[in-house]
């Protein structure tokens, strides 16, 4: 049963300022496409009044993409590879990385599965993780249904 792609839709919060500047988030998610081994075809970043930034990157295994709330601290990101030497993982833990995020609520949804008969399913996992030191010093992931 080899799935057809690698979907991650990220909740992030408790991010840095970085998060309301397009070509900072550009950049970001052009070199997170690069780590995930991926081939980037087009780019496209747009400012939202008063400050967030949308942006997608689309790439022969699919896109990254983004959609910003700086004055909340909140980032929306959403990363979908297919082919088997893509790394997405790798995309959204250098996507976060940089954008200093405290906590994330992740989903991993496994696409395109099947057991032989050409009818295609999916199965999804979730988690939350906190990514930075809170108040009382205490870091680490919990999972989640």
């Amino acid at each position: 049963m080899n799935p057809k792609g690698h979907h991650y839709i990220v909740e992030a919060s408790g991010c840095a300022e970085v998060i309301g500047e397009v070509d900072k988030m550009q950049e970001i998610l052009v070199e997170a496409a690069r780590r995930a081994n991926a081939q980037v075809w087009a780019v496209s970043f747009h400012r939202f009044p008063p400050n967030g930034v949308s942006g997608v990157v689309v790439i022969s295994e699919s896109h990254l993409s983004i959609h910003t709330w700086p004055e909340l601290e909140y980032m929306a990101l959403d990363i979908y590879t297919c082919g088997s030497d893509t790394r997405p993982d790798v995309a959204v833990d250098y996507v976060l990385e940089k954008v200093k995020a405290k906590h994330t609520h992740v989903t991993e949804i496994t696409r395109g599965l099947d057991d032989g008969d050409r009818e295609f399913y999916h199965s999804l996992i979730t988690w939350e993780e906190q990514l930075r030191q809170n108040d009382d010093g205490q870091r680490g992931k919990k999972p989640k249904s």
